[in-house]
């Protein structure tokens, strides 16, 4: 990581990330872009950023470490905002809601993938994404079971990150811009609009982009919501491995080692926990604070840029569509359940 970091890749995945952010900061001002928020926007820019294939091409290894190092800086800095006294009544609730959204949807997720004929590596990395944390789900999971009988399959599951990264990615977006968009139509308070987004939504970042378009009691609750989900990657990690072993050895799919797979756990919560301490407790004035949270964003603004310039069209298209169509079904049923249960007990 230290030698990306004073590449040239590095530095032109900066420049551009950061102008993305910058524009989309700038745009999310106007006022008939101010719905989206800077940070969906500077998503899309990211996309539309691919028309400049050359440079992205060059720069993917800064990329990759800006989409994957500044989301977790940048929600470590959000961290110093959220006043954790006001929201702790919460917790309990968000916790249960958190267990049942993550456990229900990969369950949900999992069996329509099958149904439609979709391997079952492919349908759990598909229905871990969509359940848990996005694209930082899926790489999680794949680690317990990264361990192909033979080239073939060691072939078809890095395929198959590459399709699951991509359909949570894409449909995470969409969903963002769906939300956003029916906001004015369901009458919600700041609290329950927080918790739809931060309990329906794919990526921390998409989570983010959509809570901050309901201002910041909204934005405080869809992060809580958001990281009670991605605190269930541990355990979820640990039981499908076990699951996903005890399946390949009936088929011979995969090849079980002595070596214990290391189950990655999210420590940037840690910061985001600890930054929620310090913001919440100690006098650091409101202009430290608002510093803060202007980074935050400047950061978060280029880790969605970085996300966008990531998504892999043409492996979606050739081999993702059915795992596709059960994402989308199963984030269809996600959001109606989280929607209604926001109204009921938030």
């Amino acid at each position: 990581m230290i030698n990306t970091l004073f590449s040239r890749q590095f530095i032109v995945a900066f420049l551009l990330t950061l102008l993305c952010s910058l524009a989309g900061s700038f745009l999310g001002g106007l006022p008939y872009l101010s719905v989206i928020g800077a940070l969906v926007i500077a998503l899309i820019l990211g996309m539309l950023m691919q028309l400049a294939q050359p440079a992205v091409a060059y720069s993917q290894p800064g990329i990759g470490l800006i989409s994957n190092k500044f989301l977790r800086l940048g929600i470590i800095l959000l961290g110093f905002k959220l006043n954790l006294i006001a929201l702790a009544q919460a917790g309990i609730k968000t916790i249960l809601l958190a267990v049942v959204i993550v456990s229900g949807t990969i369950l949900l997720v999992y069996s329509l993938a099958r149904r439609f004929g979709v391997d079952r590596h492919l349908a759990i990395l598909v229905a871990s994404g969509t359940g848990i944390c996005g694209a930082a789900a899926v790489m999680g999971i794949s680690s317990q079971f990264d361990n192909a009988a033979n080239e073939t399959e060691a072939e078809r599951q890095r395929e198959n990150k590459v399709v699951a990264v991509a359909i949570v990615a894409i449909l995470g977006t969409l969903f963002t811009l769906l939300e956003i968009g029916i906001k004015p139509l369901l009458h919600m308070s700041a609290v329950q609009f927080g918790v739809m987004t931060g309990g329906s939504l794919h990526e921390i970042a998409h989570a983010v982009a959509a809570g901050s378009a309901g201002g910041p009691v909204s934005l405080d609750t869809a992060i809580i919501t958001k990281l009670s989900r991605v605190l269930m990657l541990a355990p979820a990690a640990m039981i499908i491995g076990w699951w996903y072993q005890k399946q390949g050895i009936k088929d011979g799919s995969i090849v079980l080692t002595n070596d214990q797979k290391r189950v990655p756990i999210p420590w940037f919560m840690v910061g985001f926990i600890l930054a929620s301490v310090i913001g919440t407790f100690m006098p650091l004035g409101a202009a430290v604070i608002a510093g803060l949270v202007k980074l935050a964003y400047l950061v978060l603004g280029m880790a969605m840029a970085a996300l966008g310039m990531s998504v892999n069209f043409k492996v979606l298209l050739t081999r993702g569509r059915n795992a596709l169509l059960a994402a989308v079904l199963g984030s269809v049923v996600l959001l109606t359940f989280v929607a209604a249960m926001s109204k009921l007990f938030f």
